[in-house]
């Protein structure tokens, strides 16, 4: 038989059994908070039929969206999670009360060109909050704090969340006269961090037609600066030369001012009018999330209000806000650059029970009464050298190994090592499952990203 080389398509990623367990950590903290807010979860299904997901599509969307025939039917595979939950909300209309609050970790597929730290493969953790007709500003108020909640309790605390308006953005385009192009030109200010002011003017002049003079009054906008009270009286300004930009302006000032009250401090907050968002979806509030010792690594956590979720599918004015963190991607970035936490306990086991006997009814036996205490525990069946069960108990990454002797047996305990430290005691079943699972109470205290 032919030996078949084993390999991974470019753009798809596949983890070792510790890494995996650090991306379920990290899966299991944004579920939990999630929850915590209030959140359903939600699956959908990965293949859908094609005139579904590619009803908002075209453009770069067909391009990238593995399509394929299967019998009389045209399917296609999810690009992301929002068409998906459109088309749910439409088809479950009648069931949902509203404001319907859903979460959904899940995967997507995109055909574009896999580069490092982008795949083609990769999860996607979205929470959206849908409205049946109107959705009041709190809700635009509330995800900040969610973000900054998902953030604690990875761990960090030097990220900024940062916020602005799209109806500011248009209302101050259309007191410039360039609403026809205010898409395009939100587009490319969108590129301020990557490209710099002098790349962004040139392309606001010679791409968007504009003159100078607004290009430098766009920039001189865009480049107001300060703290969230400083920049909102400069805004202030503005008021009372167009209804758009004053509608706007109140909403980021209702957002503003509910932050206390959520929890969120000023520090890792911030209005910042450089914030689009490329796409023409959003209509009010948008949301960039970074962390300010990794400006390279770029938005960890985006998204902002939309005003009509599902008007392909359903003859209804859906408003939502939502946010979705590209969590393949920033695990890829957060691994390369040693952000994760090694210390925590990523092995499948929290211990290794070892039988020294040849009958190994009694390491079965406290292998369970560990579990009841809800110790994770596998017992190590194989027939092979000390020396040799150990190395597998450190290749796994155990904390403890559990030694079961004749001697050990005879008195009604156990020998528990811990791995780390090397440090091996006498103890009953009920003591062993107390150190581990204190000592794993402290490895799991620990942040799951570091700050470096």
């Amino acid at each position: 038989m032919e030996i078949i080389k084993p390999r991974t398509l470019s753009g798809f990623m596949e983890l070792l059994p510790a890494n995996q367990a650090q991306m379920e950590r990290i899966m299991n903290i944004l579920r939990t908070t999630y929850a915590s807010y209030g959140f359903a979860p939600l699956d959908t299904p990965i293949i859908e039929d094609a005139q579904i997901l590619l009803a908002k599509g075209g453009g770069e969307t067909e391009k990238q969206i593995y399509r394929f025939q299967k019998g009389d039917s045209d399917l296609a595979m999810r690009f992301d999670l929002t068409v998906p939950l459109a088309k749910y909300v439409a088809l479950h209309y009648n069931d949902l009360a509203f404001p319907f609050r859903r979460y959904q970790i899940g995967k997507v597929y995109r055909g574009e060109r896999a580069q490092r730290g982008r795949f083609r493969e990769f999860y996607q953790a979205d929470i959206d909050i849908i409205g049946d007709g109107k959705l009041d500003i709190l809700n635009e108020a509330e995800i900040p704090s969610i973000i900054y909640n998902i953030f604690n309790r990875f761990g960090l605390k030097r990220f900024q969340i940062r916020v602005n308006n799209r109806k500011i953005l248009n209302g101050f385009y259309a007191m410039l006269g360039l609403s026809e192009q205010s898409g395009e030109i939100m587009r490319t200010v969108d590129k301020l961090d990557k490209i710099g002011a002098e790349k962004v003017k040139a392309i606001l002049m010679t791409d968007c037609g504009l003159s100078e003079e607004n290009a430098d009054e766009i920039l001189k906008f865009i480049a107001i600066t300060g703290t969230n009270a400083e920049v909102i009286a400069a805004l202030e300004g503005y008021q009372g030369r167009n209804e758009i930009f004053d509608l706007g302006l109140g909403e980021l000032k209702a957002v503003t001012a509910n932050l206390a009250a959520f929890g969120v401090p000023e520090e890792n907050f911030a209005v910042d009018l450089t914030i689009a968002r490329g796409l023409d979806y959003y209509t009010g509030t948008v949301y960039e999330t970074t962390l300010l010792d990794h400006p390279e690594i770029g938005s960890v956590c985006s998204g902002g209000r939309y005003d009509n979720l599902a008007g392909y599918y359903i003859d209804k004015s859906l408003p939502g806000v939502g946010i979705s963190i590209g969590l393949t991607r920033l695990f890829y970035v957060l691994d390369e650059q040693g952000l994760l936490n090694p210390d925590q306990n990523n092995a499948p086991a929290d211990a290794l029970v070892i039988p020294m006997t040849a009958d190994p009814a009694a390491a079965i036996s406290l292998a369970q009464s560990l579990r009841a205490k809800g110790v994770r525990v596998q017992v190590y069946g194989e027939q092979k050298k000390f020396k040799q069960k150990m190395a597998y108990a450190n290749k796994l990454g155990v904390p403890f190994a559990v030694l079961l002797g004749e001697d050990e047996i005879a008195e009604g305990k156990c020998a528990l090592k811990n791995m780390r430290t090397g440090q091996q005691v006498t103890v009953t079943a009920e003591e062993a499952a107390a150190q581990i699972l204190a000592f794993n109470a402290e490895l799991e205290a620990a942040a799951v990203i570091l700050e470096k």
